[in-house]
């Protein structure tokens, strides 16, 4: 509604042309963690109606492992595929978006682009069974200003939204009274994150030109237990 073209980039074909064609938006399948599959996302044919302003990064995966668990120690491949995957995916595709956008004659303000990467309030509060999915949404906290003071002398924004419990497939997949339960523990307001909010933060980091280099959690100020 803003007169943008959302190119969507997934792993999953059908679902992925689907939202694309409900949008009016362009689907390009992608593993963001390589670079022959990342690249065409941002390349002149996926963004052919206009120029790359904007990239949100909300690829990710959430495995649960014990550092030490009943069949002994955590498996070292799901670690390094948490991190490949939610880390060194999010990187990616930054610094590929930002060298798009960096090509960008600039808006009047001097803005070429804006990224927004996806952590988690795991970062700050994992929970047992976490290591691995809080050490690479850390990793994304981490980056984040460093890459802003990077980027701004192209006049690229790079933000992070850190969510609580948001309504998500695996959640749902989860029995109805552990979703109430989880709910129940949000603070205020009571209830599951949804897409719509964090699509409202979205549009405003974007239209919000001094949000810059900083962190917001998305979270009805919980505070997650050890499990």
């Amino acid at each position: 509604g803003n007169g943008g073209t959302v190119v969507v980039a997934d792993l999953q074909l059908e679902r992925g042309q689907a939202v694309a064609a409900e949008i009016g938006g362009v689907f390009v399948r992608c593993d963001v963690s390589q670079e022959a599959t990342a690249r065409p996302v941002v390349g002149p044919r996926a963004v052919a109606r206009g120029k790359l302003m904007g990239l949100v990064n909300c690829a990710g995966i959430a495995p649960a492992a014990k550092t030490v668990g009943k069949d002994g120690a955590h498996p070292l491949a799901l670690f390094t595929k948490t991190i490949t995957v939610n880390l060194i995916g999010s990187f990616n595709m930054i610094r590929l978006a930002a060298e798009a956008m960096a090509k960008n004659a600039p808006e009047a303000t001097g803005e070429r682009g804006v990224l927004i990467s996806t952590a988690s309030v795991a970062a700050y509060d994992g929970q047992i069974g976490q290591a691995a999915y809080a050490a690479s949404k850390g990793g994304v906290v981490g980056m984040t200003l460093p890459i802003a003071r990077d980027l701004a002398r192209n006049g690229i924004r790079n933000m992070t939204i850190a969510p609580g419990i948001f309504g998500t497939p695996m959640l749902f997949g989860m029995p109805q009274e552990v979703q109430d339960a989880l709910a129940a523990s949000v603070p205020f307001p009571s209830r599951l994150g949804t897409p719509a909010d964090y699509a409202k933060l979205v549009k405003h980091i974007v239209e919000n030109d001094m949000l810059n280099g900083e962190v917001i959690r998305l979270d009805g100020a919980i505070r997650l237990a050890p499990k």
